[in-house]
């Protein structure tokens, strides 16, 4: 019998599913989180063989402590992960500790330091948005000597679009070198472009069980920045261009057992696709649930069989477009909640409130719309965000 932990297996609220899921499968799954026991969802006491609580999960000892209590009560551990990008080192750091299969230390800087993922994208042959390490003001004037403004200055290692700059002018550029924060930043050219994912799931060879695309109608920095709405929804038709790039890209990353999210800036002037970064997880959100909603398919249950060794083959077709739509508490929206539920009852197929940690990214509240036409997709979306006069 295989044992999987799932690490801080109560955030975000969805992923409970991982585990409901592995348990189905016959896996023995362990709960590693900072909750107490009697306050975790009672999908996930229901699938857990065992539960060990830490004080604080950044605290590397304490984790050590509980994979030993693991290991001697229930023999070899199989499997770690928690899906969550901000835990990939030290699920990593883990797995190489405790010889645990999977992505180990050595392999985690190239999917986690932008600088080191622009190097794999390009001996892949991919086009990516032309970038530096900025360690002073003298080499970040230089960059921008050369590409102009706006550029985009982030964190080296980091997630989402938290410390995230966009820098328009010498001033700016000042401002940035005095309020940044003291880690190892990337600059990059500002490309004028929509951004499409190329996102799925790869079994234990590298094969890619399901792929699907994703567009997004707004960065997550402008979203961040500028407290704005996000909604993104999925393709029906999947560009080739797209998908052959994301295969390269996965093939070059040597991805194997994993979910995957690979980003792509479409230039507006040119269509070409420019690689941006890759996230070796799945998608933010409730994407997962989109997956699900558009092909009629578990992709929880798909992964969890991959995990327990089954044989995975999945015959689906993207039937729908499937939309997320945030609305944030401050505005002041024309149409209720109840009566939203009421006009699209037939395209709005789940609704769910976020974590408030999660809420400057994905909104207070959420949306899955779907619908076989885009241009309704559309249209839901606008009335969601419709605002009163």
């Amino acid at each position: 019998m295989k044992n999987f932990i799932h690490l801080s297996p109560h955030f975000p609220p969805n992923y409970k599913s991982f585990s409901a899921a592995l348990n189905a499968e016959g896996v023995q799954v362990f709960g590693l989180g900072d909750m107490y026991y009697d306050q975790l969802d009672p999908v996930l006491k229901s699938a857990f063989t065992d539960y060990y609580r830490v004080d604080d999960l950044h605290n590397y000892d304490q984790l050590v402590r509980a994979l030993g209590y693991f290991t001697y009560h229930h023999g070899k551990i199989d499997g770690i992960d928690s899906h969550n990008e901000y835990w990939l080192e030290t699920e990593a750091r883990l797995r190489t500790d405790f010889n645990i299969p999977g992505l180990k230390s050595a392999e985690i800087e190239k999917i986690k330091k932008k600088s080191a993922m622009k190097e794999v994208f390009r001996k892949a042959g991919l086009t990516v948005v032309e970038g530096i390490k900025v360690s002073n003001f003298k080499n970040a004037e230089a960059f921008v000597l050369q590409y102009g403004f706006p550029v985009i200055a982030k964190p080296d290692s980091g997630v989402g679009a938290a410390n995230t700059y966009k820098i328009n002018n010498h001033f700016e550029l000042e401002v940035f070198f005095n309020e940044k924060k003291a880690v190892p930043y990337f600059m990059e050219q500002y490309i004028e472009g929509k951004i499409q994912s190329f996102d799925g799931l790869a079994d234990n060879q590298g094969n890619i069980i399901f792929q699907s695309v994703h567009e997004n109608r707004h960065g997550v920095m402008e979203v961040v920045n500028e407290n704005i709405h996000t909604y993104y929804f999925s393709l029906r038709e999947l560009p080739e261009d797209l998908v052959e790039a994301g295969k390269i890209a996965l093939k070059a990353f040597k991805l194997k057992g994993r979910f995957f999210h690979i980003e792509f800036f479409r230039e507006h002037k040119t269509n070409r696709l420019i690689a941006l970064e890759v996230n070796m997880r799945p998608p933010g959100g409730y994407t997962l649930e989109m997956f699900n909603y558009a092909c009629d398919q578990d992709l929880y249950k798909s992964w969890a069989a991959m995990k327990a060794d089954r044989p995975i083959s999945l015959d689906y077709e993207h039937k729908y477009h499937v939309a997320y739509v945030s609305r944030k508490n401050f505005y002041d929206y024309l149409y209720p909640h109840e009566q939203l539920i009421e006009m699209f009852a037939e395209e709005i197929v789940f609704s769910a409130a976020l974590p408030e940690i999660m809420s400057r990214a994905m909104g207070n509240y959420g949306y899955l719309v779907r619908s076989k036409n885009m241009n309704r997709i559309l249209e839901i979306q606008h009335q969601i965000h419709k605002l009163k006069n």
